[in-house]
């Protein structure tokens, strides 16, 4: 009988893959909550009570933009070298 080497390989890209997979997760996550706030931050500073506030006590804070993904980018998976 022969004997083969116990190749680990496979098993480590697996665990590569699922560590990638969780790292878009989580960027994901953070990009919705960034939008997420930065629409109520100017919701807020753009309405009655809130726009009261914004002109006497924090006049310097400024309009946010949303971050809002490039068609390009949104299609195309980010590359990974080996």
């Amino acid at each position: 009988m022969e004997r083969y080497p116990d190749l680990k390989a496979n098993q480590n890209f697996l665990s590569l893959q699922s560590q990638l997979e969780g790292t878009e997760n989580r960027i994901a996550v953070a990009r919705r909550d960034y939008v997420g706030a930065v629409q109520i931050y100017n919701t807020e500073i753009r309405t009655f009570p809130g726009r009261i506030w914004h002109s006497v006590l924090y006049s310097d804070l400024q309009i946010r933009e949303t971050y809002e993904a490039t068609a390009q980018n949104a299609e195309q998976a980010q590359q990974v070298s080996f």
